[in-house]
């Protein structure tokens, strides 16, 4: 199955649900993500999922324009401005929004902009969780896979 995350610049929420379903899914979905731009992955994103075990280092911010959006099969979006600007699910795909306040607009202590990206962190294990759990629960389309 190929997911896609999507949010407003791919440097937080989306690279976090990217890494989690990556490992989260242990190889049986491809996860992609990407923004309606490209504002490459923000390091405290990089650091808090370092926290989880999560590696998102290697992952790199992309455009909608840059992914083959035509091949997924659930198109999740994280904001409200990748739900409104982001195309549709293609034909035989979903589409499912789970907005996730953005952290990076975070301010105060060192401490307390970590704390918020770990909030939304957290927020998104649980929703890549989730919609993990319920691909695994489901029956598979006829022609595509499903996690085991």
């Amino acid at each position: 199955m190929k997911i896609v995350f999507l949010c407003t610049a791919n440097s937080c929420r989306s690279q976090m649900a990217e890494g989690f379903a990556r490992q989260l899914g242990a190889g049986a979905v491809e996860a992609w993500s990407a923004g309606i731009i490209a504002a490459g992955v923000n390091e405290n994103a990089a650091a808090v999922m370092r926290e989880a075990g999560v590696d998102i280092s290697a992952q790199r911010s992309k455009t909608i324009d840059e992914i083959p959006m035509d091949e997924m099969d659930l198109v999740v979006t994280l904001c409200d401005n990748a739900a409104r600007f982001c195309p549709d699910a293609p034909a035989g795909g979903r589409k499912l929004h789970v907005p996730v306040k953005d952290p990076v607009g975070a301010t105060g202590a060192p401490e307390d902009v970590l704390n918020d990206f770990r909030r939304a962190r957290e927020e998104i294990r649980a929703i890549v969780s989730g919609i993990l759990d319920g691909i695994a629960a489901a029956p598979p389309p006829s022609g595509k896979a499903s996690i085991h």
